[in-house]
């Protein structure tokens, strides 16, 4: 092998030396396999789950802050999006958006929604509107084609 080909080789394993989608071993580590170190752990904690449990709780109720959030972060479910009532006008053309937005703004105002579910509301009335923007070029499009082919 000439000094050249060597070079090439050398510079195109740089970094990548495998195809995409492809490692040195095929066989690789099977999904969902664990860690040695997370069995070692599993196993040291097996069978101690009540006594570590009730010595959170003891340390929480001494006032120690960080057993405290560990156990109201297993009393309390995690928050989820609320479910909120809304009334907002029909959008059947872009002119509609206004009055929508309009609705929205006011429900913050009011406090009935926060402004970060104000802020994905409108984005969801973004994509409604671009869905009929995109319905009514579709249909201008075609009625233009039809008469263009007629003409012919």
């Amino acid at each position: 092998m000439d000094a050249d080909n060597f070079l090439q080789k050398q510079q195109k394993q740089r970094g990548r030396p495998f195809e995409k989608g492809r490692s040195g071993n095929p066989a690789g580590r099977r999904p969902g396999s664990r860690n040695r170190s997370t069995q070692a752990a599993q196993l040291l904690l097996e069978g101690e789950a009540e006594a570590l449990t009730r010595k959170a709780v003891e340390l929480a109720l001494g006032g120690d802050p960080a057993a405290l959030r560990l156990c109201l972060d297993r009393l309390i479910a995690p928050h989820r999006e609320r479910l909120v009532p809304l009334a907002l006008p029909r959008m059947r053309n872009p002119g509609d958006l206004a009055g929508v937005m309009e609705a929205i703004t006011a429900a913050v105002a009011r406090g009935v929604l926060a402004p970060g579910e104000a802020a994905e509301l409108a984005k969801v009335v973004e994509t409604c509107i671009r869905s009929i923007e995109t319905r009514d070029f579709d249909s201008r499009l075609r009625a233009l084609e039809d008469t263009t082919a007629v003409g012919r």
